[in-house]
């Protein structure tokens, strides 16, 4: 994997102690038969599409990858009052709450100010669309989610709301995301949601 590391032992440091953290999640995700906590397989898949998209792997990009969602099932979205306004304000305060909790790692392992103010950036999705370190995570992100989690919620949610958040998943992927999105390959249903979300007009 093409990562520029400075010092490969304090990573190392700093992702098992991130993966310590992400196995202490309570939802599990059946990954071939196999029950892994969410956040734990969820953080090594955003990498692994990091280093698929791009040729190179900055060093806060790949530390963010293992803590865009740092200990979130510590702040459940039923804490929150119902409607746009309380999702809104839930997905704000888990920004900044996964951007403090990868500092606390980072800076307990010896990261600079530098490193850390960077992964704090991105978590905090910063300048998506003009930091290119920022749009990889969002890039990865949103690949997660179109791999291993769309087509489960094609069951669960009506076609209308799924094809609102394909739209607004879309616009944030870059064209590199775009690109590789369209390989996946999906069951009738949700291949058919898919083209009506892209193609409204078709």
């Amino acid at each position: 994997m093409p990562l520029q590391i400075s010092d490969p032992e304090r990573y190392q440091r700093a992702v098992a102690q991130f993966d310590a953290l992400n196995a202490k999640d309570p939802n599990l995700f059946d990954h071939d038969g196999r029950n892994i906590p969410w956040e734990l397989f969820a953080s090594r898949q955003m990498l692994r599409w990091v280093d698929q998209l791009y040729p190179e792997v900055p060093e806060p990009v790949a530390l963010a990858a293992h803590c865009q969602h740092l200990c979130r099932w510590e702040i459940p979205r039923n804490t929150y009052p119902e409607g746009r306004a309380g999702y809104l304000k839930w997905r704000s305060d888990l920004k900044q709450f996964h951007a403090d909790k990868g500092a606390e790692v980072l800076k307990e392992v010896g990261y600079n100010e530098d490193i850390i103010e960077a992964v704090r950036v991105i978590n905090l999705k910063k300048q998506l669309k003009k930091n290119i370190q920022t749009q990889m995570i969002e890039d990865a992100l949103c690949m997660v989610f179109l791999e291993f989690q769309y087509e489960d919620y094609c069951d669960k949610w009506e076609e209308q709301k799924l094809i609102g958040i394909l739209q607004k998943t879309w616009v944030k992927m870059s064209e590199i995301a775009q690109e590789a999105a369209q390989t996946l390959s999906y069951n009738k249903k949700a291949q058919g949601i898919l083209a009506r979300a892209l193609n409204p007009d078709a």
